[in-house]
């Protein structure tokens, strides 16, 4: 698939350099560089969805919760 997109000269320079160092055409480039940010996606909206969920809630440990699990460690001598 052809397609046509416009970016700035300093960015265009610098991956065409970058495509004739490692001897890769730009659209090998540019299609590496769109497969990996897309599979960079799925992630941040998780991450974005998980922060919306605990914004809205206080970041303490359930008291009870932690003296289970810090009673529950052996304690060790140093």
């Amino acid at each position: 698939m052809k397609t046509a997109i416009s970016i700035p000269d300093k960015l265009f320079l610098a991956a065409d350099q970058y495509a004739k160092s490692y001897g890769v055409s730009r659209s090998h480039l540019y299609a590496k560089a769109v497969a990996q940010f897309l599979e960079q996606q799925p992630s941040d909206h998780i991450t974005k969805q998980l922060n919306e969920v605990y914004s809205s809630e206080p970041a303490k440990l359930n008291e009870t919760l932690s003296t289970m699990q810090f009673t529950s460690i052996e304690k060790e001598e140093w």
